[in-house]
């Protein structure tokens, strides 16, 4: 008798196993899902705003020439000419915002300056 009341409580346990592991999951799928709306408000954001070069070149100026250079041409990050014929818009905010490729850091920019430093990237086309 031991036998099946043991495989009852293995039952029992594997349940409550499998309970937790699909609580585990649905609240990351949430926060993937949620995370991931936000990030897309604000690149949506961001590419309705029809932003500035020359305040672009002054948020280059004060955050990225440490690696891109005076110029953009590159030192430790790559030369960022034709940049915007690589990756698209979405791609350059997804890249400043999360810093993807190491060693570049994330920033925190709203949406305004965001939309500025993309401008200020178009122009060195």
């Amino acid at each position: 008798m031991s036998t099946s009341s043991s495989s009852a409580a293995e039952r029992d346990n594997k349940r409550e196993l499998l309970k937790i592991y699909f609580i585990f999951l649905v609240y990351i799928l949430i926060f993937f899902f949620s995370n991931h709306y936000e990030n897309n408000k604000y690149i949506i954001k961001t590419l309705e705003l029809n932003g500035s070069a020359e305040v672009g070149d002054s948020i280059f100026k004060i955050n990225c020439v440490g690696c891109h250079g005076i110029t953009a041409r590159g030192l430790v990050g790559p030369d960022l000419h034709s940049i915007t014929q690589r990756l698209s818009d979405k791609e350059i905010i997804k890249q400043v915002t999360g810093g993807l490729t190491p060693p570049m850091p994330s920033f925190e920019i709203d949406p305004i300056n965001m939309s500025n430093l993309l401008k200020y990237l178009h122009s060195l086309e």
